[in-house]
């Protein structure tokens, strides 16, 4: 994905000194130093083959929604969190229930409210009396896959039990550490619209999502689908079935972890994000947390298109999803229509995309 202000915003490049070789392009794969071995190219077969099983099952069930179930199994393929905003209706749930229905490890679901107390999700100590001790019985959270709908009806003691768990995947409770199941994926959802009996997500709590995916209302055609699939009778949440287990999930995270990224790619993440925190519009930038999460998700992206490297494009197709809820806009731009996306949109214009 190109942006033609930014391109043409380029300065030229210097003259290269004579018999200097041209900079390769990024979109293509590294070159190689005759000199030295070659590196072991990586197979990414079996990833797409799990990928394209993961995708056939949730289209039993999901019409459309491409951009969205992409960037939720780039959140599993790079060990994130996923926050799913959009109006009532839109398949929020469906789409984040169905996929863990793909991956054969334990599901929970929590249902936020206002009077959910911390030790309802984490868990509590509860008295034996037949051995005059205390055990601990684990809470909701303590699955793989964990689904928490409507995430911002709690209040904030709740939202922050879950800091912990999110960034080091462990419960601390009583002074002991209880390690929690790998893989853990949040998946919360939480309606833009309605503000009554909610509460705002503290920022500690949102930097700890790897993408804020916002789903939009369906296409026309995608519509008349979903009334046709589900006159005719053909929708089944319960047919979709598990493809992946967590072994399967381990080893393609490991994949991921050994993509090729080029330095001047580490240049461009870290450029974008340090952007954020001197832009007029903003009166909180991004946190280093924010390019760790471009930088893993590049990998997984460009992994899940089939390449073993990372290209500009999969830096810059993250970007919104991974920095509109790390960055806070001033009351003046919020009074001119400015919104986080516009934001975004103005950094990756405004600086020089590695060639």
């Amino acid at each position: 994905m190109m942006f033609p202000d930014a391109a043409a915003d380029l300065a030229p490049a210097s003259e290269e000194a004579p018999g200097t070789p041209p900079p390769h392009d990024l979109s293509t794969p590294p070159p190689h130093d005759p000199t030295t071995p070659a590196p072991p190219r990586t197979d990414l077969s079996r990833l797409a083959a799990g990928v394209e099983q993961v995708q056939r099952e949730l289209a039993r069930v999901i019409v459309g929604q491409q951009d969205v179930i992409e960037l939720l199994l780039v959140a599993v393929l790079a060990d994130g969190h996923v926050l799913l905003e959009g109006v009532p209706g839109v398949a929020k749930t469906l789409t984040a229930k169905s996929l863990a229905r793909t991956l054969d490890v334990p599901f929970g679901r929590i249902q936020f409210t206002p009077d959910l107390m911390p030790a309802d999700v984490l868990g509590t100590s509860v008295f034996r009396p037949t051995q005059a001790d205390f055990i601990f019985r684990p809470g909701p959270i303590f699955a793989s896959v964990v689904l928490i709908d409507e995430i911002n009806r709690a209040p904030a003691k709740t939202q922050a039990a879950l800091f912990e768990v999110m960034e080091e995947r462990q419960v601390t409770y009583d002074g002991t550490r209880h390690q929690l199941p790998a893989p853990f994926v949040v998946l919360a959802t939480q309606n833009p619209i309605e503000q009554e009996g909610t509460y705002r997500l503290p920022e500690a709590q949102l930097d700890r999502f790897l993408f804020k995916v916002a789903v939009s209302y369906p296409p026309l055609a995608d519509e008349l689908r979903i009334l046709e699939a589900h006159h005719n009778g053909r929708v089944d949440a319960a047919a979709v079935e598990p493809v992946l287990t967590a072994t399967d999930v381990a080893a393609l995270r490991e994949q991921v972890r050994h993509q090729h990224v080029e330095p001047r790619l580490l240049d461009y993440i870290a450029r974008l994000v340090t952007a954020t925190r001197a832009h007029r519009a903003l009166y909180l930038g991004a946190s280093p947390r924010a390019s760790l999460a471009l930088l893993n998700g590049a990998k997984a992206l460009a992994a899940l298109r089939g390449r073993d490297f990372v290209t500009p494009d999969d830096i810059q197709t993250l970007a919104p999803a991974v920095l509109r809820h790390r960055i806070q806009l001033t009351p003046e731009a919020e009074l001119e229509g400015t919104t986080a996306d516009d934001v975004v949109r103005q950094l990756l214009q405004s600086q020089e995309v590695p060639r």
